[in-house]
């Protein structure tokens, strides 16, 4: 990728939501919210300290993450589009269901 965030902001790839309900029915694309769920595409370093040290990012790319209805800024990255925000906008890290029933 030809772009990376500065400091404590991350690049997330919106994952698309089924296109049904979980009793079967279809919901046009008009009727669809945006997904809350997507997948990091780029990190910053993270922030720093009034000291100056380096916090580091608690999200890595590739992490599947759920983040506010109203999080980031739209940005066109490549012809794509993506979501910037910050790392405190980011609610939580999805792991593999397969994973955690194991656990």
């Amino acid at each position: 990728m030809a772009f990376k965030p500065l400091h404590d902001r991350v690049l997330v790839r919106r994952v698309e939501s089924d296109e049904k309900t979980a009793g079967g029915l279809i919901i046009p694309d008009s009727a669809k919210e945006k997904p809350a769920e997507g997948v990091v595409v780029a990190c910053g370093e993270g922030a720093r300290k009034d000291s100056g040290e380096l916090i580091e990012m608690a999200v890595k790319e590739g992490d599947k993450v759920l983040f506010g209805k109203w999080s980031g800024t739209e940005v066109s990255v490549g012809g794509e589009e993506l979501l910037i925000m910050k790392e405190s906008d980011i609610l939580g890290i999805i792991t593999d269901d397969a994973a955690a029933a194991a656990a």
